[in-house]
């Protein structure tokens, strides 16, 4: 479905989609292509029931570097016209797959090994669980070029993960936090070798695949919800309603047959 991709490799396993940057020549940075290519793909989960999780990796030795600075004079597309997202042109364009990458039912894995700068890193912070190399090192970049750090929703995941006073540290000095500081402020949820990220993506994999299809979805839907809900009653409306739309399906009475059977559930989607 995905060929045509020349910035990414969508590679499909069962129910699990591994998403490659694919520009590794160039720390895999971000340019109009690939950003036309993360819309369309991420604009097709929503309605795809086929593919329950999303694992991101980066080709090479890095995540993401961020904008290609090189190509950013001339971000056009390939017919030659200039993307625009939003209203506010290829700012807007790029923001998008940000805001879509939260929408999409599925939960997102980011393997983070390298540079994961600006645009990259917030690609991680948009997924739903991070696990880092251990040569691992973001920052918010964008301060680094004369600009503000408050770009590509970092100013909205960042705190959310790591509290105000950190998110403030990183986004008004450009540092960058490496893999053991990250793990130890919550940005991310384990630190392995680099050449054992997929391994450890394997666990979250079968946890999550243990789980039923809507179970699943609702739940990221619900976390998505309850981070920005202006009180516990209008988070727990949300809870109350996911619980009786599982409750109602068939995967439910079959996960609450095997719970009393002491056996694994066997979810069918239904």
């Amino acid at each position: 479905m995905f060929e045509h991709f020349e910035t990414l490799s969508i590679r499909r396993d069962g129910s699990v989609d591994w998403l490659t940057l694919n520009r590794p020549d160039v720390l895999n940075s971000i340019n109009t292509q690939m950003v036309t290519e993360l819309r369309e793909y991420f604009g097709s989960l929503s309605e795809n029931l086929a593919t329950r999780i999303v694992v991101i990796t980066g080709a090479g030795r890095a995540f993401c570097a961020g904008l290609d600075i090189e190509a950013a004079a001339v971000m056009n597309s390939k017919d030659g016209t200039a993307p625009a997202g939003g209203g506010w042109g290829f700012q807007g364009y790029l923001a998008e797959v940000y805001a879509m990458m939260r929408r999409v039912p599925q939960p997102i894995i980011s393997l983070v090994q390298g540079a994961a700068c600006g645009g990259g890193f917030a690609l991680a912070l948009a997924s739903d669980i991070r696990i880092a190399g251990q040569s691992m090192k973001m920052n918010a970049a964008f301060i680094k070029l004369g600009l503000s750090s408050c770009d590509m929703g970092t100013s909205y995941f960042l705190p959310r993960l790591v509290g105000t006073s950190l998110a403030s540290e990183l986004m008004l000095t450009g540092r960058f936090i490496h893999a053991d500081r990250a793990l130890a402020t919550g940005l991310v949820s384990e630190v392995v070798p680099d050449d054992e990220l997929p391994a450890a993506a394997q666990s979250y994999i079968d946890d999550m695949l243990a789980a039923s299809p809507m179970g699943l979805r609702l739940t990221k839907e619900g976390l998505n919800v309850a981070i920005d809900a202006g009180s516990v009653e209008a988070a727990m409306a949300v809870e109350n309603r996911n619980q009786i739309l599982c409750s109602q399906t068939a995967d439910a009475k079959e996960g609450m047959l095997a719970f009393m059977e002491k056996r694994a559930p066997v979810y069918q989607g239904r």
